[in-house]
């Protein structure tokens, strides 16, 4: 039985469409939990959601500010949710001061900072007085209810695909929302498993937010995760999200998801375009050569196909991409919101005869292409 979602307004002011703006815009695209009647981003008001993010327009309007969303909106929504995902420890004292309005209005607080505001004096008092709920999605489980790792992920029969990248902010979540998608109207019963706070808010019923757990318990979190989908769900196929990047210098997340999930591919995502990495402009990008080498020397996975982030590129540099990356290292290469996810289902279902016994070529030339944006 389908869930009724709750109404919410997403802050994310002056960041929605940019790499600290992603929890927002991945909520626009994609939520099982939340209907969205707005964002806060004065930057681009009065424009529409999905066409700030270069989307079809989805009436999800983008306004300057709170006061504004709330005189314009027919109800005041359930949910006021951060949408931005800064480096920054603390929220500023003017985001401070919307959330307590937020809690005056009536509004829960959904909040995906390590910055915990059910534990922020101030925030439980307005809550209690106003009898709203405060919501830390990225709070780690007590330690009576952590996990280490187990080897029970041995008992894992169903493929195990993990979606990494080669940086922060990259989409590999979208991938792994559209291909999870996908493979469940194939027919396929597909489930993923969330690592980081916007899928979690998302809807998806299975995994922990991995930077924010103490890292003895982060790889068994993970584990945990993996292994009560396949016993509660009977899964098909299980798609673990990817965080950051196992290069990356400053993040330990996709280490803890090649060693908890044990996966068996992995689809990597790869902004071409990008030449330093999100938030650190002294960080080079590294080369698809490089992420996938090192990958490979680290684990026992291997990577199945390429899934392209289109940022500040043409139509027509995109598909010039994808075909020097199919020539060069022989993978199925796509763009999962130009051109949808028909080559990574292909890819699976050539490489695991479980599930091409149950995806056949017809279905598959039957899934639609989405159009190539304009150049």
């Amino acid at each position: 039985m389908k869930i009724a979602q709750k109404t919410a307004l997403v802050y994310c002011e002056k960041e929605f469409g940019l790499v600290d703006g992603k929890t927002a815009a991945g909520l626009v695209r994609h939520s099982e939990i939340y209907a969205l009647v707005g964002v806060i981003d004065s930057s681009l008001a009065g424009q529409d959601a999905g066409e700030a993010l270069g989307d079809k327009k989805n009436n999800i309007p983008i306004f300057a500010t709170l006061d504004e969303a709330l005189n314009n909106l027919a109800e005041i929504p359930d949910c006021y949710i951060y949408g931005k995902a800064p480096l920054d420890t603390y929220i500023s004292i003017e985001e401070r001061f919307l959330i307590l309005e937020a809690m005056e209005k009536g509004m829960d607080i959904i909040n995906g900072l390590h910055q915990f505001f059910s534990e922020d004096e101030e925030f439980a008092y307005m809550a209690a007085r106003y009898n709203i709920q405060i919501k830390d999605i990225r709070k780690p489980p007590t330690l009576k209810d952590s996990h280490v790792f187990t080897g029970q992920i041995s008992k894992v029969n169903v493929p195990v695909i993990a979606m990494l990248g080669t940086d922060c902010a990259c989409g590999k979540m979208t991938t792994a929302v559209e291909l999870n998608k996908a493979l469940n109207k194939l027919g396929l019963k597909s489930i993923m498993i969330a690592t980081g706070q916007t899928s979690l808010m998302q809807g998806a019923k299975y995994g922990a937010s991995m930077d924010a757990l103490i890292s003895q318990f982060a790889i068994g979190e993970l584990e945990n995760a993996v292994v009560q989908a396949f016993e509660h769900e009977d899964p098909d196929v299980i798609l673990v999200e990817g965080q950051s990047a196992v290069s990356h210098p400053a993040f330990m997340s996709s280490i803890g998801i090649l060693k908890g999930s044990v996966p068996d591919g992995i689809i990597l995502q790869h902004p071409p375009a990008r030449k330093f990495r999100c938030d650190f402009p002294d960080l080079v990008m590294p080369t698809i050569e490089e992420e996938i080498q090192l990958i490979e020397a680290i684990s026992q996975s291997q990577v199945i196909a390429i899934a392209l982030n289109h940022e500040d590129l043409s139509g027509k540099e995109l598909s010039n991409i994808i075909d020097d990356y199919e020539d060069r290292f022989g993978l199925p290469t796509t763009d999962v919101l130009n051109y949808g996810c028909q080559k990574l289902v292909r890819a699976l279902s050539d490489r695991f005869p479980e599930l091409h016994q149950k995806i056949t070529r017809r279905r598959l030339e039957k899934m639609p292409l989405l159009a190539v944006r304009s150049a």
